[in-house]
């Protein structure tokens, strides 16, 4: 039986296209049930901007603050999951909807949270010691870092720095493609069969998958370039866009 569960569940070959569809289904689950979508944003938004605020002095407790964050957002987001999960089969989603899902405090969850953030802390330590090598002063600040790193003479550093966070990011991001919804929503699988199906959908769907990471990594970006603001209405469409990618992707199996 173990054998079985971790075992990769079986997923669809779709259209590149299709994330354009998923942020159109997730505009639609949020005019559904904005309230929901508006307050999760705004959760995420004061921490992310609290997280600026107290860390802006202290740039690598910044960053690892943001490494614990990715332990608990897995949790949050299963509240998106639910509210589009209940639109889906009819039902009109409410707050006991969301604490629903909160209040079951998933070990699975905690468990991948967990390893997010083992992640999040291993490119932490290797991006200070990366940045600590190659700086010619100290880096203890974000303006600290905009002039070691990207205002430098050497024209090559900060673009190495960028590439050995996407060769750590890549992994990541196959990992959690489908991996927290699909936890959300079949209770029978175990986190390495649903990590396992999220490599195996980002391998099936290789150009659909870096046209979705490219999306979600745009609207960080220009969230964080907000002060945060974008992100009280990003963060829920791309929840609930989410749950559409793993509907889409992985086969519900009769």
């Amino acid at each position: 039986m173990n054998d079985f569960l971790d075992q990769p569940l079986r997923v669809r070959r779709i259209h590149s296209l299709r994330s354009l569809r998923w942020l159109a289904l997730g505009w639609s689950d949020f005019t559904d049930a904005p309230l929901i979508g508006l307050m999760h944003g705004l959760i995420t938004a004061v921490f992310g901007g609290l997280l600026l605020y107290f860390g802006w002095t202290k740039f690598w407790a910044l960053v690892g603050a943001f490494s614990g964050f990715l332990m608990v957002a897995p949790v949050l987001s299963t509240g998106l999951y639910a509210v589009s999960r209940a639109l889906g089969r009819g039902q009109t989603p409410t707050w006991a909807t969301v604490f629903g899902v909160w209040g079951s405090l998933d070990r699975r969850l905690v468990i991948f949270g967990l390893l997010l953030m083992a992640a999040g802390t291993t490119w932490v330590t290797t991006s200070a010691a990366l940045i600590t090598w190659w700086s010619e002063g100290q880096v203890n600040t974000p303006d600290q870092f905009i002039r070691q790193m990207v205002a430098t003479e050497d024209p090559w550093l900060f673009e190495l720095w960028l590439m050995m966070g996407g060769l750590m990011a890549a992994p990541v991001f196959a990992s959690t493609l489908v991996t927290i919804p699909l936890l959300m929503d079949r209770p029978q699988v175990s986190v390495s069969q649903a990590v396992a199906t999220s490599w195996r959908a980002v391998a099936t769907n290789p150009v659909l998958s870096s046209l979705w990471a490219g999306i979600l990594m745009t609207l960080t970006l220009a969230s964080f370039g907000s002060l945060m603001f974008l992100l009280i209405l990003a963060l829920p469409v791309l929840g609930h866009a989410s749950w559409h990618a793993y509907r889409d992707l992985v086969v519900r199996e009769s």
